[in-house]
C-alpha cells in the first residue's frame, strides 16, 4: 500500500518563520505550566526528590526510552556537571546486565510521559527489590510508574509542538526544563562553586575561562613598576625591558596608583615627553582585578574597559600583569 504523499516543500520563509513561531510558542506554554504546576502541587514532591537525591549515598541513574532516554542522557550529564554524580541506564540494556550497574546506595529516576513504558519494567521492579528511591518523572499521576515511585513528579499535560500530536516535542523540553532545575537544586543545595565546576571541565574555552587569575599573570621581576617621581627617560627603559606594554605608578607604600600604557605613549608622545616625571603622565586609578578571580572576568572586564592590560592587585599592592596576549595562549580570547 502507497505511503501518502508528502506536501510538497515551500520555499516560502514567512511560512516557515510562522511555523517556527508557532513552535517556540507551544514550547513555551509548556515550561510555563510546569512554572504553574509548582504553584499547584508540584513544589512538595520537587522538594522531596531532591532531599532524597541529596541523601543518597550513591549516584543518580537516570533511565528512559526514546526521546525521553535522549533526555535522560542530558539530564545525567548535566547532574554530574554540576556536583551530583549520575548516570544513563538504557532500560533495554539494563534488562540484560546494566541492572549491575544500580546499587543499593544509588536513586534511580525514571523518565516516561505515559508512565507505562514496557522496556522500564525490570529496572523499577529492580529498584522496588532493592528498595532502591525511585523518582518518577511522568505526565500521568495514575501511571504505573507513579504509582511504584517513592517520588511522582507529574508534569502537566499540554499541547505538542508537532501538528499532528505524535513528536514528543513540548514534552521533551518540559522533561528536560525540570531536570536542570534538579540540577540547579542540587548545586545550590550542595554549595557547588565555580571552582569546583572547574575540576570538572578542565578542558576547552569553559575549562580556561574558569582558571584563576593568578595562575597566569607575570609575577617577580616581571611586573613593570615605577614610581611618579621618575623621569619618563629611565622609565620607557623599563617598560620596553619588560615587554608587557605597560607601566604601573607605584607610591612609597608599594600601592599602585596609576598606569602608563603603549597607548598612552603614543598620545602624548612630543620633544617634552622624556623629561617629564611619571607622576604627570600616567591614568589615575586603573583597572585591576585580584588573583584569585577567574580569567573569564579578565577578559570581560578588559572588553568592557577596551584596554589590553591589567594589573593583579591584593591589598591594593601589585602582584602580578595579565595581558590579553595571556587570555590567548591559555585559550580564552
Amino acid at each position: 500500500m502507497a505511503l501518502p504523499k508528502s506536501p510538497p516543500a515551500t520555499a516560502d520563509k514567512e511560512t516557515a518563520s510562522a511555523s517556527a513561531r508557532r513552535t517556540l510558542q507551544t514550547e513555551t506554554a509548556g515550561l510555563t505550566a510546569t512554572i504553574a504546576a509548582l504553584d499547584d502541587g508540584l513544589a512538595g514532591p520537587f522538594d522531596e526528590a531532591v532531599g532524597t537525591i541529596d541523601r543518597a549515598a550513591g549516584r543518580v541513574v537516570v533511565s528512559g526510552m526514546g526521546k525521553s532516554g535522549h533526555v535522560a542522557r542530558k539530564i545525567a550529564a548535566t547532574l554530574a556537571s554540576t556536583g551530583t554524580p549520575a548516570l544513563f541506564v538504557h532500560p533495554a540494556e539494563a534488562s540484560h546486565g546494566d541492572l549491575g550497574m544500580v546499587t543499593e546506595q544509588d536513586v534511580v529516576l525514571a523518565l516516561s510521559w505515559s508512565g507505562e513504558t514496557p522496556e522500564l519494567r525490570n529496572l523499577i521492579e529492580h529498584a522496588r527489590r532493592w528498595r532502591i528511591p525511585l523518582i518518577a518523572v511522568t505526565a500521568t499521576g495514575t501511571s504505573t510508574l507513579a504509582q511504584l515511585a517513592d517520588v511522582a513528579l507529574v508534569l502537566p499535560r499540554t499541547e505538542e509542538a508537532c501538528p499532528h500530536g505524535l513528536a514528543p516535542t513540548t514534552s521533551a523540553i518540559m522533561q528536560m526544563a525540570l531536570g536542570d532545575a534538579l540540577a540547579i537544586a542540587l548545586l545550590e543545595s550542595r554549595g557547588f562553586t565555580r571552582e569546583k565546576y572547574h575540576t570538572l571541565h578542565p578542558g576547552g574555552r569553559l575549562g580556561a575561562d574558569l582558571h584563576a587569575v593568578g595562575k597566569i599573570m607575570h609575577v617577580g621581576a616581571e611586573i613593570p613598576l615605577a614610581t611618579p617621581d621618575q623621569r619618563m627617560d629611565a622609565a620607557l627603559m623599563t617598560m620596553t625591558e619588560k615587554r608587557l606594554g605597560c607601566l604601573g605608578v607605584v607610591d612609597g607604600d608599594n600601592r599602585l596608583i596609576g598606569i602608563f600604557t603603549d597607548g598612552d605613549l603614543r598620545r602624548q608622545l612630543g620633544p617634552d615627553l622624556l623629561g617629564k616625571t611619571v607622576g604627570e603622565v600616567m591614568t589615575r586609578d586603573p583597572k585591576t582585578i585580584g588573583p584569585h578571580e577567574l580569567v573569564g572576568a579578565a577578559l570581560d572586564l578588559l572588553n568592557r574597559a577596551e584596554i589590553t592590560v591589567l594589573f593583579v592587585v591584593e591589598d591594593e599592592h601589585p602582584v602580578g600583569v595579565v595581558h590579553m596576549h595571556d587570555l590567548l595562549r591559555v585559550g580564552v580570547a
